[in-house]
């Protein structure tokens, strides 16, 4: 049986975009299922010390363009540090990942394309429109999902997502958790990958 990665992630985390390549690589790789986790960080933050950037202090947020500048150049690829439409409001994304999830869909393309779409090409995922032309250009009903993730209970599942997301112990955006372990940041994925090679390793 195909081990299972839990992936948790924000389309407004530059972290998330960052690592998400390289996720789908490392889980190709070993045959590992990656469950997409779309997660309202606003809603995990409170119950565990984590402030969205807004209210983080200056050094905080100096080191962390640092950061996003040096893994931009290491990893090589693009990356717009601060992109004119973000935040974004991640409902209409969210809702069509989720609408994709629950009709049996393969998610995977179009959540790296709409992470793609705001954090490398400057676009408004915000806009029903821009999602649709996203979803058909990597081969999806872009009218279809947008119906559907109008859908109201799609809320009660991002919701529910958040409560996964704190009842496993995650805390920030992206977390990757397989089986009880959790690795936290797209900088910790050689470690999920160790994780996969032990773990196929036993069986």
């Amino acid at each position: 049986m195909a081990e299972v990665i839990m992936y948790y992630f924000s389309f407004n985390s530059p972290w998330s975009y960052l690592g998400d390549a390289n996720l789908i690589s490392i889980a190709n790789r070993h045959q590992a299922k990656i469950v997409h986790k779309p997660t309202d960080f606003a809603r995990v933050f409170p119950s565990t010390g984590g402030l969205p950037l807004p209210k983080r202090s200056p050094a905080r947020k100096t080191y962390r363009l640092q950061e996003l500048n040096r893994w931009r150049t290491y990893l090589d690829i693009p990356l717009i540090t601060e992109p004119t439409h973000w935040p974004a409001n991640e409902r209409p994304s969210v809702g069509m990942i989720l609408a994709g999830i629950n009709n049996k869909l393969d998610i995977a393309p179009l959540a790296s394309a709409i992470l793609r779409a705001l954090w490398a090409e400057d676009l408004n995922i915000t806009d029903e429109k821009t999602l649709i032309k996203i979803a058909e250009d990597n081969g999806f009903d872009g009218a279809n999902l947008i119906q559907k993730s109008r859908n109201k209970e799609l809320d009660l599942q991002w919701i529910a997502n958040a409560n996964d997301a704190l009842d496993s112990g995650v805390f920030g955006a992206p977390t990757y958790v397989l089986g009880n372990q959790l690795f936290w940041g797209q900088d910790r994925l050689q470690f999920l990958e160790r994780a996969l090679e032990e773990t196929t390793q036993v069986n």
